[in-house]
């Protein structure tokens, strides 16, 4: 039976489906994607073109990436919904026929784990939960006040 990954936007007007398994799940900590997730890092697994489908209004935006003297320019397109701005996927011209889907949007991520770190060098101090980090099931009853 072939895995099927199905996700969607925050206001379901993008929804996907992928199907078969991942190339690789990545955890990245570069600037561009720290931006882009507001938090320090973004995590997506990586699908050939061919195995997605996404329906749905989107907007795209690009930039260059590699600034790194060590690392070849490409293009990168990041694709969010037009409606709620839910990042949905991302594209390199370094890898044309692959596209990573944003893992905090997919309906079941079960099975997938993060098999590779990028940009480690650029996590910043702050992405990691302490020992004695408070952890609550849902939103507790919490004030400012309190």
């Amino acid at each position: 039976m072939t895995a099927k990954y199905t996700g969607k936007c925050l206001c379901g007007g993008v929804t996907y489906v992928a199907e078969g398994r991942p190339v690789i799940v990545a955890q990245c900590h570069c600037e561009e994607c720290r931006r882009l997730s507001g938090t320090g890092h973004t995590i997506g697994a990586m699908f050939g073109s061919d195995a997605v489908a996404v329906c749905g209004a989107l907007r795209e935006f690009s930039y260059s990436s590699g600034k790194d003297s060590t690392v070849k320019d490409s293009t990168v397109t990041k694709a969010f919904c037009a409606t709620c701005g839910s990042p949905i996927f991302g594209k390199n011209t370094r890898l044309p026929e692959h596209v990573t889907l944003t893992l905090g949007t997919m309906d079941d991520a079960k099975g997938l784990e993060v098999e590779v770190v990028i940009f480690g060098r650029d996590k910043p101090h702050w992405d990691q939960l302490g020992e004695d980090v408070a952890c609550f099931a849902t939103q507790p009853e919490w004030t400012p006040e309190s």
